[in-house]
Parts: C-alpha cells; structure tokens; sequence
C-alpha cells in the first residue's frame, strides 16, 4: 500500500510522511534560525579523558603503529587487554592512576556546571547551543533505554543531555543536539576485532546493518522526545544509513515539532537533499554567497575537536573575521568548544568565547537578524572555498556586507582599520545608483552609539569614505551603516 499524501494547509504542512515528496516541504532555515547567526555546540565525552591526539581516539587507538595506538600502548596497555571500554568502566593507567569518564556536578563538589557553561555562552553571544550528545564511539549522553552505554547508567551517572537542555533553554538559547552515530557503526570502529557478547557489540558497531539502522533511529527518537531539539545536527556517512530509515527519521522529527508549535532544523553533511535540510559546510564554507541558506561548524582550536594536553588555538581576529565572512555569504556559524575531562571550559577557550561576545555585544546589529546582500564583500583576502578552509584574519581592504530585513540599511564591515580614505569600490557610478543614500554612520564603540562620517564622494572608482587618519576606538573589525531613503538601490552588474 502507498504511503498517504501529507495533509497541507493553506499555511503549512499539518504532517509529515517518509517520503521526499512530503519532508521536502519542510522549511529547510526558518527565520528565527537564519537570525541568530551563531551557535555554540561542545566534544565532551569518553575520548576526553586520554586527551591526546584529537576526538578520535577510541578508533586510532586500534589502529596498530598509529600515534594513538603507540600513545595507548605507553600509558594504558596493548588495547586487546586495555579496551576503550575501561575508560568508561574506569580502569588503571600504567602509572598506578584510576581513569575514567566521570565528571561530577559543582553542587556535588565536582567542577563541571552546565548553569556556569550556560552563562558563558550567552556571554559570547550565541543564540543556540548544545552538546555531541553522541559521538562516533557509540556512547550515549543521555538515559538510554536503547543504548545501555550510557552517562546516566555508567561513568558520570548523569543525564547530561537532560542537564544541557534545561541549562541553556533557562538562558534563552535555542537548543541544538549533534548526533554522529552514523559512522559508528558504518567504519569508525573496523580495526577492533570480534567482539564476544551483544554488548559489546553494540558498543563497538558489530551488530549488523538492520540492528545498526533500527539502532540509530531509535537514539535519534530518544533525543527527540527527551530534549525537544530545535536543531538536530548529523554528522559525516548519512548516506550510509538506509534511505527508509532517514526519511522515518525526518518525518518523525518534523511531526513532533508540529506538536511542539516549533520551527526546527535539521542538518547534514550527506544523505539528505538540500530541500527541507540546511546543508554543513565543515570547518569552512563557500568562496561566494551562496544559496539555499547554509550551516558551517568550526572549532576554537587549530586542529582537534575535543580537549587534548597540547591544544593551540586561532586567534580572535581569524574566528570573528571568519564569522563576518560566513554571514556576509548567507550561512551561520556553529562553534565547537573543548572542555576537560572534568567539565572544565579552559581559560583560553573562555578568552575567544568572551572576545566574540564584546564583539557581538558591540556590533551585533550587522549580524543578528541580518541578510545577505547582492554580493558578500569586497578586498584581497580569499576566505573559504569548501569545507577544511581554515579561518584567517583580513585586512583594510577587506570589506564584507550585510543588510536588515527591511532592506533601507546596508553594514559594511572592514575587517581592519583603514587609516584615512576607505574605498568601496562595489560603489562605482557605473554599477549603482546612490541618489537615495541619506547617511552614512560609524558604528561606534558601544551599542546604539553611531559617528557621523562627512566627505564622502562617488566616481567610477568607488564610494570614498573619509575616516579618521587613526581608530577612534579598539575593535576587531569596524562596521560602517549606509542608510537609504527607501530601499537599498540594485547593484548593477
């Protein structure tokens, strides 16, 4: 028998069924998600507590003369006697030491606070946020009834998705869960040998492609009803998953947030078809503006997701450029922090976290609840290109451009202080007309503030915009407002 034909209003789907035809009516970006611009999302589990090498540890651990598996070896033993397992069971290291993922509550004498995280991260400005509530190792966040491999059944014996989910709603974010149990079970565990009981099985990917499929959905079902996400975002090997499956997976996402009365997202990096999905750019995004609206996650550090003991980190100018650069071009940003093992945000993670959020907290109004303009930007510097692009910091010539939503202001951001006349040269003559042009404003050093810019001329070189021969006020970028009478004239080509 044919699956029924979604039921649709004069406004909306009223439901959904597993079948492109009807998930591909759902709104892929709703407003309130093309607004908010920045999110923040976190690699905390397992795989944080050896803290070596990068978050996928408990995979090149098996891999034999691999940096992990030499690393393993030296500390905690051949891995056929030392298991990833005993870092959730607990275990000693060759050092006499008990290891195990284990953090405890602040209110519990611990030093892990999802209220404190909470805090801090509306402090940087997001305006969404949430964990990896399942990583590639198959280890669950969350009180499973699925997945005995669990935070509330072992290790912490905390509902950390539980604890996340109330911490960030009290601070008003959206919430967001990652899930990258896709590739669990489709290679990231193929050097561990046979497994001889269904748990560990299950733990380690082993128990076949229709329990694996059935597996997936029902964690997914799980996270659903236990955080009411407003975003879920998948990880790399979707396509992997059945089709069937994923598509039971869409429909049933999106009818519960029919029930909710909420706009959810969800996003993908494979598998899915960009109609009623927000595509993921990872650790990048396009060279150009570019549509349907457009999802990038990004870390703080320059090369590992979660916490290691020798973590570097960009700098403030590259992550907030970077973030410019990413909205200029339709897309929001999604950044990853690396607490410890012990629930602890470093000092150094903070730092960016609150460098981002005086930013924001300044400037905001170019970025929140903005749209893209014609073009992104102008200037030398070339940003992005595809997914692995690492962020860099721009110069004086580089400009990028936003608009509100009513289409009467247009923010130029110049991504260093210029020192005397800045030329916009998308502004030629001959490419637009700017008769309606009433003002153009500096955004100054606090909120609301704005600094009258006089002398500004027109010729087929560009707009000329007479500043100040030195920075009025420190900033990582500065952001002048053009205001238009009505709407912002057509760029010409």
């Amino acid at each position: 028998m044919s699956q029924p034909k979604p039921h649709v209003g004069p406004d909306r789907v009223l439901s959904y069924t597993p079948d492109w035809s009807s998930v591909d009516q759902h709104v892929a970006a709703p407003e309130w998600f093309q607004d908010a611009k920045f999110g923040i999302y976190h690699h905390w589990g397992v795989f944080s507590v050896p803290a070596f090498n990068n978050e996928w540890y408990p995979r090149e651990m098996y891999i034999p003369g691999s940096p992990v598996n030499l690393h393993h070896i030296e500390n905690y033993g051949d891995p056929a006697a030392w298991p990833y397992h005993r870092f959730i069971e607990g275990g000693q290291d060759r050092a006499g030491r008990h290891v195990r993922f284990a953090p405890r509550l602040a209110s519990a004498g611990g030093a892990f606070d999802p209220d404190e995280w909470a805090r801090l991260f509306v402090a940087s400005g997001a305006r969404f946020a949430g964990p990896v509530a399942e990583h590639h190792d198959g280890y669950s966040m969350w009180d499973s009834r699925v997945n005995e491999w669990n935070s509330t059944a072992t290790g912490p014996r905390l509902n950390l998705l539980e604890l996340f989910t109330r911490a960030y709603r009290e601070q008003g974010l959206k919430v967001l869960v990652a899930m990258h149990h896709a590739y669990h079970f489709t290679g990231f565990f193929d050097h561990v040998p046979a497994q001889p009981t269904a748990t560990l099985r299950k733990l380690y990917g082993q128990l076949g492609s229709a329990a694996e499929n059935r597996l997936w959905l029902d964690k997914l079902k799980e996270v659903i009803d236990l955080a009411r996400p407003d975003i879920i975002y998948q990880d790399v090997n979707l396509d992997q998953v059945d089709e069937a499956t994923g598509l039971e997976f869409l429909a049933h996402y999106y009818n519960r947030a029919l029930e909710w009365g909420t706009d959810v997202v969800a996003t993908y990096k494979d598998g899915f078809n960009n109609k009623g999905e927000v595509y993921d750019y990872e650790r990048g995004g396009p060279a150009e503006l570019t549509h349907p609206y457009w999802l990038t996650d990004d870390i703080l550090s320059t090369s590992t997701w979660c916490y290691t003991n020798d973590i570097s980190y960009h700098s403030l100018d590259q992550i907030l450029h970077s973030l410019v650069d990413r909205v200029s071009k339709n897309g929001n940003l999604l950044l990853n922090v690396g607490p410890t093992a012990e629930g602890v945000i470093p000092d150094e993670q903070r730092a960016l976290l609150l460098g981002i959020g005086d930013y924001l907290g300044r400037f905001g109004e170019s970025i929140y609840a903005t749209r893209a303009w014609t073009v992104h930007g102008e200037g030398p510097t070339v940003m992005g290109g595809g997914a692995f692009t690492p962020p860099v910091a721009g110069n004086e010539q580089d400009i990028r451009f936003t608009r509100n939503k009513d289409n009467t202001v247009l923010y130029a951001t110049v991504l260093a202080w210029p020192h005397g006349t800045l030329t916009l040269t998308t502004f030629a003559t001959g490419r637009i007309d700017l008769g309606s042009l009433r003002a153009i404003q500096l955004i100054g050093p606090e909120a609301g503030q704005y600094l009258a810019l006089d002398g500004c001329r027109q010729d087929e070189a560009g707009l000329h915009v007479v500043l100040p021969s030195r920075a009025p006020f420190p900033a990582p970028a500065y952001v002048l407002r053009l205001l238009f009478s009505g709407p912002i004239p057509a760029l010409r080509p």
